[in-house]
C-alpha cells in the first residue's frame, strides 16, 4: 500500500516535470534568440552551448565534442555555423597537427560575452531567489535527471 501511495505522489510531480520543461526549453529559446547577435545562420542551444565552453579558453574539437556530449561530426557542423558567423576560429595544434584547437575569435568576445550573459538572464533571477542549498539540491536533480534519460538512450 505505501508503494501506491508514493507512486502516485511521484505520479503528480513527475506530470508537473513532463509539462514544464518543454515550456521551459522554448522559453529559453526564445531568451536565446532575443539576444542573439545577427548572423547568416540562425543560431541555436547547441552554438550557445559550445561558445559557453569557449569562453574559458581554447579546446581541442575532440575535447569539446566530449564535454557537449555531442559526435565529432556535430560539434563541427556547430563550429562551421560558428566560424561563418565569424564567432570561432579553428587552427591546427602546433603540437599535434592531428587535433584541432577552437578559441572564440578575439574581436567578438565582447558580443559574445554579452550575448551569453543576456540569454543566461532568466535561469539567473530564478536561481538567485534561492538559497545556496536550494540551489544545489536544484542542480544534483537536474544532473540525475539528464544522466537518467542519458542512461536510456543507451
Amino acid at each position: 500500500m505505501a508503494a501506491e501511495t508514493n507512486d502516485t505522489k511521484h505520479s503528480a510531480a513527475c506530470l508537473r516535470l513532463i509539462q514544464l520543461l518543454p515550456r521551459i526549453t522554448r522559453g529559453m529559446r526564445r531568451s536565446q534568440d532575443r539576444a542573439a547577435p545577427e548572423t547568416i545562420t540562425p543560431l541555436g542551444p547547441r552554438h550557445v552551448a559550445a561558445l559557453e565552453q569557449l569562453r574559458a579558453g581554447p579546446v581541442v574539437v575532440g575535447s569539446l565534442a566530449a564535454r557537449l556530449g555531442l559526435t565529432l561530426s556535430t560539434v563541427s557542423g556547430v563550429l562551421a555555423d560558428l566560424d561563418r558567423a565569424g564567432f570561432v576560429v579553428r587552427e591546427a595544434d602546433a603540437g599535434d597537427r592531428r587535433r584541432t584547437i577552437v578559441r572564440i575569435t578575439p574581436a567578438k568576445e565582447a558580443e559574445i560575452r554579452q550575448w551569453l550573459d543576456s540569454a543566461a538572464q532568466p535561469v539567473a533571477r530564478v536561481l538567485d531567489r534561492l538559497d545556496p542549498a536550494e540551489q544545489a539540491t536544484f542542480l544534483k536533480a537536474m544532473d540525475m535527471l539528464e544522466a537518467e534519460l542519458r542512461t536510456e538512450e543507451r
